[in-house]
């Protein structure tokens, strides 16, 4: 590991047993309150589009929202939220999903994403791969071509990468 990536992944603090018992939680507010690291992060993360930016970013409530919204502005393009049930105001579509501990539901705007619009999908962390699956299900089914995907951390012992198909990247700045 560089040394770069070794200081964000020190910010990245491990929490036992939250949301529920067995579950290790990946707390990346104290990396989101350390201004140098924040940039750091999410210019690792934007560094494979940078050449050929994306029209869009879309990011999974809830950190999938800050560091989304931060490298659209990086990178030039729009930020579309996706966000749990009953939060958006206007007409959505709807994709359920299961997580390491639970199961989920998404929902994006029905007129977020534009046929043909090229999108990144942007969260904090992959473990299992629901939510990013569904955010990918979500986009194509607005006829959005997903560019591909970034994420802070990943958990590789939870095989989420194995879930994502197709021949669009999927890059992670720190693997855990």
């Amino acid at each position: 590991m560089s040394d770069a990536a070794a200081r964000l992944a020190a910010l990245v603090r491990p929490v036992r047993d939250f949301p529920q018992p067995g579950v290790l939680f990946k707390d990346i507010t104290p990396l989101l309150a350390d201004a140098a690291a924040f940039a750091a992060a999410v210019d690792a993360m934007v560094a494979p589009w940078r050449a050929d930016p994306p029209d869009l970013v879309v990011g999974m409530e809830s950190r999938g929202f800050i560091l989304g919204a931060a490298a659209a502005l990086r990178l030039g393009c729009g930020f579309v939220p996706i966000r749990k049930p009953g939060r958006l105001p206007a007409e959505t579509l709807v994709e359920d999903y299961v997580l390491e501990y639970a199961s989920g539901r998404l929902e994006i705007h029905a007129d977020a994403v534009a046929a043909g619009q090229r999108v990144l999908l942007m969260d904090d962390v992959l473990a299992t791969g629901g939510t990013l699956m569904a955010s990918r299900r979500l986009v194509e089914r607005l006829g959005g071509a997903v560019v591909g995907a970034a994420v802070l951390v990943e958990i590789a012992t939870l095989g989420g990468r194995a879930h994502w198909a197709g021949p669009s990247p999927l890059h992670a700045v720190l693997r855990d």
